[in-house]
């Protein structure tokens, strides 16, 4: 195996560090990073090792309420350190120059949403990262829901029947950006989610939106992504709403479900409903008959997504697997933005979702005692089928982006 010069062989510890914490920096310490920054601060499995922040305040913050942790002004500097794996949570145009210095140091990598800016950013990130040996994780944090995992069993089972349509919303009051639009901002998860829930592979897409605050910034927006298998799903995602709104409902020929991530409790409710067109040779062709059944509210256990991503991520530098949420899935998500992009500067046209064909990142080599088992089992499925289990229905400033 090739050595990368930095103490590791194709991206792993070397085996005497096999049981040690992973050791961990993060870039960026605005919006998002913070909770990364505690989360890993507070993993049994994670060394939080340091952070790199252009503003001095936000350093200082970090150096009195993490004791141990190294602060730097500059990320290089960083990566110059031991650390194992770097966690990204910058704005977005700097995902691509950031994730490249890391992965060129050895180091495995975590971007926050969306991988990149471009289509031809992701690809070479995967390239990049394959060539290196070492993992590269996009942070779909939604994708570690167990209510989200608990909609995907819904589908996954036949307990809605065929899926007819999906429609997601996705509004509150701000937070304005200048640097992107809502698209590239909210839709993120709504795209991550849907691909994932229904199990398709997105093939076109079309978008319309406004600019009412900002000119030249679309800050209300609406798409229709449709899928391989012929669903259809919609999207409305707006900075302009008076009312918080976390919400996906998927309508099928059984039963419809409805996830409202707002809800503090019963974030999914199944309904027993639906419509049957009567026979054709019927007097009564045009009554539908219609059906009322009861409401089911599966049992999800609560836990922080954020914090099962960041295991998730350390599992998969310590034994080599393929994160659920790995370059491919993020190269997906910025084909599907970068396609609505077009479509709403085109008027609404309907444009092909163009994804690269990326070969598939082999599984590393695992250090640990069961690595033969851990290699063999497919990486997709690791983390999925482990939270299904609990969620089964039953009666340069350097900142961080939203």
């Amino acid at each position: 195996m090739r050595s990368n010069g930095h103490g590791r062989r194709n991206g792993h510890r070397p085996p005497g560090q096999a049981d040690a914490p992973v050791r961990v920096g993060v870039i960026g310490c605005g919006y998002w990073g913070p909770q990364l920054i505690r989360n890993f601060y507070e993993l049994p499995a994670a060394r939080l090792t340091g952070v790199a922040e252009t503003r001095p305040e936000r350093l200082e913050h970090v150096r009195h309420r993490y004791r141990g942790t190294q602060v730097f002004s500059d990320h290089r500097a960083l990566l110059a350190t031991d650390v194992d794996a770097i966690v990204i949570a910058t704005p977005i145009q700097t995902h691509y120059a950031l994730a490249r210095d890391a992965i060129l140091a050895g180091k495995h990598v975590l971007v926050e949403k969306p991988l990149t800016a471009n289509v031809a950013e992701a690809t070479e990130l995967i390239s990049m990262a394959q060539a290196a040996g070492v993992t590269l994780m996009t942070g779909h944090t939604f994708l570690y829901n167990p209510a989200v995992q608990a909609l995907r069993n819904l589908v996954d089972t036949g307990e809605l029947g065929r899926v007819y349509y999906v429609d997601a919303a996705r509004l509150s009051l701000g937070l304005f950006q200048s640097q992107v639009n809502v698209l590239w901002d909210l839709a993120p998860h709504d795209i991550s989610i849907l691909s994932y829930v229904l199990d398709e592979t997105p093939v076109a897409v079309s978008a319309r939106g406004s600019a009412c605050v900002q000119p030249t910034v679309h800050d209300v927006a609406y798409l229709e992504v449709l899928y391989q298998g012929g669903i259809s799903a919609h999207v409305h995602v707006s900075w302009l709403d008076p009312a918080k709104v976390r919400r996906i409902t998927v309508v099928g020929d059984r039963k419809m479900a409805v996830y409202n991530d707002v809800a503090l409790v019963e974030k999914i409710r199944v309904y027993d409903k639906g419509v049957k067109p009567p026979a054709t040779d019927t007097f009564g062709e045009f009554q539908m008959s219609y059906r009322n059944g009861e409401i089911t509210i599966p049992f999800i256990p609560w836990q922080e997504p954020l914090k099962l991503e960041c295991e998730h991520f350390l599992d998969c530098v310590r034994t080599g697997r393929r994160p659920l949420t790995d370059g491919r899935q993020g190269l997906e998500v910025v084909a599907v933005l970068e396609a609505a992009d077009r479509s709403l500067k085109d008027g609404g046209s309907r444009v092909p979702v163009e994804i690269p064909q990326m070969p598939a990142a082999p599984v590393r080599t695992a250090v640990t005692a069961d690595s033969e088992a851990l290699s063999m089992v497919e990486p997709d499925h690791l983390l999925v089928d482990a939270l299904v289990t609990l969620v089964e229905p039953g009666p340069q400033a350097i900142e961080a982006a939203p």
